[in-house]
């Protein structure tokens, strides 16, 4: 069995099966800046990915979320919107959520089945 990548707080960019455009992505990978995820935000510019995660809310949000639960390898398992004030069923298989405001999965053409990848950013040494 392969090792686990482990994720860390940044940000990255996101592809949708190999095509289209980059999406800018945050990472929220702690316990911290996954607990505070888009709390206080009145939007996102690209999305957020939380790690591990496998189940959201959106409690005291200001804005309607797309959701999407992703496995380990990030295929995408279930694209769902949740509105504001609500709390999303767990997906036990999921290991990631990916977070962005209602209708741009769609655009990005992000849902079942779809293979996400994700390459961070990486920090460039003065």
């Amino acid at each position: 069995m392969g090792r686990r990548r482990q994720w860390r707080d940044g940000t990255g960019t996101l592809r949708v099966d190999g095509q289209g455009p980059p999406v800018p992505v945050e990472i929220a990978a702690t316990y911290g800046t996954r607990r505070r995820g888009l709390l206080g935000r009145d939007g996102i510019d690209g999305a957020m990915l939380l790690t591990p995660c496998n189940s959201v809310h959106s409690f005291r949000m200001r804005f309607p979320l797309d959701v999407a639960y992703l496995t380990a390898d990030l295929t995408v398992l279930h694209v769902h919107l949740l509105p504001p004030g609500r709390l999303a069923r767990p997906r036990f298989r999921a290991r990631h959520v990916l977070e962005a405001e209602a209708g741009a999965m769609a655009r990005w053409g992000v849902r079942t089945g779809s293979q996400l990848a994700i390459a961070p950013e990486t920090l460039r040494e003065p």
